[in-house]
């Protein structure tokens, strides 16, 4: 089975589940906001704002990672603000042929000048509802707790996302700075959703180990875990998410610049991937980490060796993860695995007439040739 280029990767449908609003804006909208509203930002430039929030930099941790947040969140403090950057984010993962999309945020760190939560609820879900109308792309929205942020408040963000089930709401979160603020203190929030059927995802293992994955599925009941990157240092919980079919929302480029990695090949994802955990390609943060999920798929295929069939695999996981209606996700897996199978065919029968094309070089009876280990006697059994 052939290798899938970056041209071949593009054309496929694809997932990405776990994708935060506020770090995932264009630098020209994030410096177009702060020019109409007064905000006062550490640079005039796109080059100098991508230096200021460490856009695909290596950083010290993740907490140095996350601070890049406070320049997105300084412009995103208003209605429109955040249906244009929720617009604007459909838009270019549609662009690369992202058919299904959960987009995550916490709606109480947007309301610095009054905004109600359901105002602005409301407005990233109907810039994302545009987006659909204009460029096709399916979107939901994950309302996120924030871990450092009193567990009173992700009680509030679990009312709202109960509130908006089915209304464009497909799950709740809890994000923001994991040492030392573990899920457990969160289970009240948890606890609501779970009464109220809303699926839910918890970011553990990142830059916690695996006792923060254990708390977020035995705790506080998530059906899919952020990362899980230091799942593979506790075997019988790996064993258990496993089993369980426990899908997890990698994110390879957005580890390697917090450290949660020390670089791609020591990521465990092609590991994971051959375990047989049900692992998931997304971009974390598009502007932050500077990847797109056509950069993330090649990564991998880059790193791991992933053939044509193994991304068709991985994209298969990001479907079948999807905190969708089950008939739903069931008719959407029909179609997009019967579109990957006739894009790989296709590809095969390009790739099999370009070297039926491609010249044979003469070989001069004069020139002595090199004999193949074993081409005797192979040639004598044909």
């Amino acid at each position: 089975m052939f290798t899938p280029d970056r041209a071949f990767i593009e054309r496929l449908p694809k997932t990405d589940l776990h994708v935060h609003l506020d770090g995932s804006m264009r630098l020209s909208t994030i410096l177009e906001l702060a020019d109409a509203r007064g905000v006062k930002l550490p640079a005039t430039d796109e080059a100098g704002l991508a230096k200021a929030i460490h856009m695909g930099e290596i950083c010290q941790d993740l907490n140095d990672y996350l601070r890049a947040f406070d320049i997105t969140l300084s412009v995103l403090q208003d209605e429109e603000a955040l249906r244009r950057a929720a617009y604007e984010l459909a838009e270019d993962a549609a662009r690369e042929n992202v058919r299904y999309m959960e987009v995550r945020y916490s709606p109480i760190l947007h309301t610095r000048k009054g905004a109600a939560l359901t105002r602005i609820v409301e407005s990233v879900i109907e810039g994302l509802a545009d987006a659909r109308r204009d460029h096709g792309i399916a979107c939901n929205v994950i309302i996120c707790g924030i871990r450092h942020i009193e567990p009173q408040q992700s009680l509030r963000l679990a009312e709202v996302a109960s509130a908006y089930k089915n209304k464009g709401v497909c799950g709740f979160d809890l994000a923001g700075a994991e040492y030392d603020y573990p899920p457990k203190q969160h289970r009240e929030a948890f606890y609501l959703v779970r009464n109220n059927n809303v699926r839910s995802t918890i970011h553990a293992g990142e830059a916690y180990g695996p006792e923060s994955i254990h708390q977020a599925i035995h705790v506080c009941g998530a059906h899919r875990i952020g990362h899980g990157t230091r799942l593979r240092e506790d075997g019988e919980l790996l064993n258990y998410v496993t089993d369980q079919r426990i899908p997890l929302e990698v994110c390879l480029s957005s580890n390697v610049q917090t450290r949660a990695v020390r670089d791609f090949q020591s990521h465990p994802l092609g590991f994971y991937f051959d375990f047989g955990v049900r692992v998931t390609i997304n971009t974390d943060n598009r502007l932050i980490t500077n990847a797109t999920v056509t950069d993330e798929y090649v990564r991998a295929v880059e790193t791991f060796g992933f053939d044509a069939t193994q991304v068709k695999q991985l994209i298969i996981n990001g479907f079948k993860s999807a905190f969708l209606p089950f008939h739903e996700r069931q008719t959407i897996l029909r179609r997009v695995n019967q579109e990957v199978s006739a894009l790989i065919e296709e590809e095969v029968a390009r790739l099999a007439a370009t070297n039926a094309e491609a010249p044979v070089k003469a070989v001069d009876p004069a020139t002595p040739q090199k004999k193949t280990p074993g081409a005797t006697k192979a040639a004598t059994a044909a």
